[in-house]
């Protein structure tokens, strides 16, 4: 139940008290002299908003300020609306007027959100021109397109904006009509993904043309459902969690498909698959690292920024530079159309060509605006490029021991040694006997070079290269030895692996985005961190040889999935999690 509480009489004519209603409010009428008695019937768990009875505003505007639920406190022009964790600090005066109350909270150190609206109305007239004046602008405003507007994100890549939006906002509408939630769309387009990828399994021409348009159906409905939550406000941490890991589950199940159509047909794309799904979620890491070293960085200016800032100035530009890093729309258009008119293992030629070539543009740029400008990192950005390194008990051991020598070394010594360690690891994989020592002396190597990586806060102008150095190691390290093993079934179980581990690192990030931090450090302990997992796989492949070393990987992956799992979910659907939604329309 919420209450919104009217500070004085209805203005004869006013559909306010209608809208309150409409959007789930009860309505109170108070005179102003008992608004503190007023306010404190409404009982403790109770949203409350105190509204201005001469406010004219659009349904929408006070629908963005009365039920988002990833706000505590938000306000517009007279009005103000609490949740129940605030109440504490709405301290209520003879008289107060919402703008006033708002202010004193925000004065207290709390925040409040005021929604941008654009060119939506809501004012507070002080005389019966001025009120005209209110209602003929907003009269004026076609506020249901200004809605279906505001549910398309405006960083979109060139594909979702041009091809899929113009009508799937329209199907956000027709679901919320209906009473539809976020969470059954994003479920809806997990099986339809889910489906797709159990037509590319069959190996057919029908199934791969089958697989194509289920891909882009899912694509459609990933759309909607985040229009759809934006639509009706309907954001929760169960949406979150399933926003922050359908996306990539989707991507890798649609992989695994392909490579299990491709083996029906006597072609073995295995290993294909799974560098795909290495250099994309490395590639993930290098976005999410360098925007959490950068995101609350002092003196954060570089000339290469400005540059990037002039060339999205420039129309065409931008599209070309949004295109060029493939973005979700772009590579799942691509992959769909792939699947239905060629084979898989062009598909995958062409996601690894498409995706090298992104990686190497986003990364180069990075590089060079972390060099060139003189950013200052907070002890925050430091802390969360700690968590997305994912050190176990090994590398932290080294860190302490040599924790005094690094401080001597130079800025650059964190991403050089972690470049070399990864060079170490995966060109011995690749060229040693796989079921010999050196790989597993090279990955012993590599938990004191993992160690003086991380010996000293991550602050350096490229530090937030470290993280992906690391998943760049363990992911291509357990690809090459798989893929270089005679075990039958080893790069399908290694696939799994992989899986497993890149959904601890997703679900990392989407924590330390939502505030609330890494997962509990026992967790990243008990799965060995990444140079305790690259030290299990390279003694496996010491030790056990044909099938023994895919049954390793299997019982390997299967340990680790159910390990992290149990903990998201508890983590996710516990009152504690953020309602984290990604708003940005950055790539995925």
């Amino acid at each position: 139940m919420s209450t919104a509480i009217l500070t004085g009489p209805p203005v004869a004519g006013s559909q306010l008290e209608g809208d309150l209603e409409a959007l789930g409010y009860q309505v109170v009428v108070t005179d102003g002299d008992d608004l503190t008695t007023r306010v404190a019937a409404v009982p403790a768990g109770e949203r409350l908003a105190l509204v201005d009875p001469r406010l004219v505003a659009h349904r929408h505007a006070l629908r963005l300020a009365l039920t988002d639920p990833r706000f505590d406190v938000s306000a517009l022009p007279g009005l103000l609306r609490v949740e129940p964790v605030r109440r504490a600090a709405l301290a209520p005066a003879r008289g107060a007027t919402p703008d006033e109350l708002a202010a004193a909270i925000e004065a207290s150190g709390v925040p409040v959100q005021r929604p941008d609206l654009g060119v939506l109305v809501a004012r507070v007239p002080a005389d019966a021109d001025e009120r005209a004046a209110a209602q003929a602008a907003a009269d004026g405003v076609d506020e249901e397109r200004v809605r279906l507007n505001s549910v398309v994100k405006a960083r979109d890549g060139f594909f979702t904006t041009f091809f899929i939006s113009p009508f799937s906002r329209y199907i956000a509408r027709w679901c919320a009509r209906r009473g539809l939630t976020p969470n059954q769309v994003t479920t809806a387009s997990l099986i339809t993904a889910l489906i797709a990828a159990g037509c590319a399994a069959t190996g057919t021409r029908g199934g791969y043309a089958a697989a194509g348009v289920l891909l882009l159906l899912s694509f459609v409905l990933d759309c909607t459902d985040g229009q759809l939550a934006r639509y009706s406000l309907q954001y929760s941490t169960l949406g979150a969690w399933l926003d922050a890991t359908f996306d990539r589950a989707k991507e890798y199940a649609y992989y695994a498909g392909l490579a299990l159509g491709a083996a029906r047909g006597g072609d073995d794309v295995w290993a294909l698959a799974l560098a795909a799904m290495v250099l994309q979620t490395c590639r993930h890491v290098v976005d999410f690292s360098f925007n959490e070293a950068n995101h609350d960085a002092t003196a954060n200016t570089s000339p290469t920024a400005a540059l990037s800032d002039r060339l999205d100035s420039v129309g065409w530009t931008v599209w070309a530079r949004r295109m060029i890093v493939l973005p979700i729309g772009e590579r799942w258009a691509m992959i769909a159309v792939l699947t239905a008119f060629t084979t898989p293992r062009v598909v995958f030629y062409a996601l690894l060509v498409g995706c090298s070539l992104a990686a190497c543009y986003t990364t180069a740029g990075r590089v060079l605006r972390s060099l060139t400008r003189r950013a200052r990192r907070t002890d925050r950005a430091a802390g969360a490029l700690a968590d997305l390194a994912d050190s176990g008990a090994l590398a932290e051991g080294w860190a302490k021991v040599l924790a005094e020598p690094a401080r001597r070394l130079p800025g650059f010594t964190a991403p050089a040694v972690a470049a070399l360690g990864t060079a170490v690891i995966i060109v011995t994989a690749a060229l040693a006997p796989v079921h010999g020592p050196w790989p597993l002396v090279a990955a012993i190597a590599c938990t004191a070079s993992s160690g003086l990586a991380v010996a000293r806060p991550l602050k350096g102008a490229l530090d937030w290269l470290v993280p992906p150095f690391f998943r760049a190691a363990e992911y291509t390290t357990i690809l090459v030895l798989a893929a270089r093993s005679a075990s039958d079934g080893a790069l399908p179980a290694a696939f799994g692996l992989v899986a497993a581990v890149a959904y601890h690192h997703y679900d990392t990030v989407y924590r330390i985005r939502g505030g609330t931090g890494a997962p509990p450090h026992r967790l990243v302990l008990a799965i060995g961190g990444h140079e305790g997992r690259v030290l299990v796989v390279t003694a496996a492949a010491l030790v056990l040889h044909s099938t023994g070393f895919t049954i390793a990987l299997t019982a390997f992956a299967a340990a680790l999935a159910l390990t992290v799992l149990i903990e998201s979910i508890r983590f996710w659907v516990s009152s504690g999690a953020p309602a984290v939604h990604d708003e940005s329309g950055e790539p995925a």
